[in-house]
């Protein structure tokens, strides 16, 4: 090789994706073969089928101005709720704001459903579960989980924190800071990547040259791993690994999961004006929940009856929640400016002011 000559790095074949079952049902990796219960298949099922069912819910509510802006998750089930199931009860999650699936699951509740009408009280998980609020300005949420594990190993306590982001996350200081934070003081976090492809309207290609966002780990001397984000087990396994890897002071871990969002960006976007949406529903043949439907069929782990009634809970449970949420008094105004400072500085307090006075119609 001469000094001009460079090896190409071939990111492929160092993060190949990591799969257990196959987008047709079948199970790919023997080894998982005693891990996987009928009991483990069915939790599984129920929490993916009832996440789908509330995401079309929550865009419905959109749609009849019942919600605000909404964003949706159809086609990252998997990724959400295997990741949720693995955490510890004592565990840290950062969210971003697509992460619904993932809130649920943890903290057991429907809770998150306020923060998208305006509630201030939709950002209190409940049960004791460590939830921050849904990040919505890009990766900043990361490096608030490398200081969350950097506190618990100084604490010398057992906490993990899970820090989930999508692919256009890698292109902001945010990201590498976080990165580079966990890895310096070996913090116990997983830093849990979404990659659905796009950033919004810009696709992975125009964000970055990298062929895997696993392979952005090596830059920071830790594990990182690319799997299957439609494979709910791929998912749980790997997640739970990477947790177990901190837990026991090795530090932290990169996860890049592969997968795809159906719908738009928000309830507020139009896909088809950067997106050909007949690719969208060509994906459909990978689909989370369809996946793990034919698993349970070849398995002898499905029967048609359960499956029935569990969509009719889940249904009963959403509609519970929304009715619950609908029953809270109106969002009150004043939380969009009095948790800011304890004593709001002047030009706060007179934006404030002008804007009741606006609302009462006051000139």
């Amino acid at each position: 090789m001469t000094m001009t000559e460079t090896k190409q790095f071939d990111a492929e074949s160092q993060f190949p994706m990591l799969q257990i079952v196959d987008h047709e049902g079948n199970l790919v990796n023997d080894a998982f073969k005693g891990e996987i219960t009928r009991e483990m298949a069915q939790r599984f099922y129920r929490q993916l089928k009832t996440m789908r069912l509330f995401d079309r819910k929550a865009v419905n509510l959109q749609r009849q101005g019942r919600l605000g802006t909404y964003p949706p998750f159809e086609g990252q089930e998997a990724a959400q709720v295997g990741s949720a199931l693995a955490l510890g009860d004592e565990d840290w999650m950062f969210p971003t704001y697509r992460d619904h699936a993932a809130m649920i699951t943890f903290a057991n509740s429907y809770y998150i459903l306020s923060n998208w009408n305006g509630r201030i009280e939709g950002n209190v998980p409940p049960n004791g579960k460590k939830i921050l609020p849904p990040s919505v300005p890009i990766a900043t949420q990361l490096p608030l989980a490398a200081g969350a594990g950097m506190a618990a190993k100084y604490k010398g306590d057992a906490t993990v924190s899970i820090a989930y982001f999508g692919d256009g996350a890698t292109s902001e200081g945010d990201f590498h800071e976080g990165m580079n934070f966990a890895s310096v003081f070996k913090a116990p976090v997983v830093f849990f990547n979404q990659n659905n492809g796009y950033a919004i309207s810009v696709p992975i290609e125009r964000q970055m040259n990298s062929k895997t966002i696993a392979q952005k780990s090596l830059a920071y001397d830790m594990p990182g791993v690319r799997i299957d984000g439609n494979d709910i087990f791929a998912v749980y396994f790997e997640t739970k690994k990477a947790l177990e890897h901190a837990r026991s002071g090795e530090g932290p871990t990169l996860i890049e999961a592969v997968t795809w969002r159906y719908g738009a960006h928000t309830t507020a976007d139009d896909p088809k004006k950067y997106r050909d949406q007949q690719e969208s529903e060509e994906r459909r043949k990978y689909d989370p929940v369809t996946r793990l439907e034919l698993f349970m069929k070849k398995n002898g782990y499905w029967d048609e009856a359960w499956a029935q009634k569990i969509e009719e809970e889940a249904t009963e449970e959403i509609e519970a929640a929304v009715k619950e949420m609908e029953m809270m008094p109106p969002p009150d105004v004043n939380d969009l400016y009095d948790h800011m400072f304890e004593k709001a500085p002047w030009p706060i307090a007179e934006h404030k002011q002008q804007y009741l006075e606006h609302l009462r119609g006051e000139k």
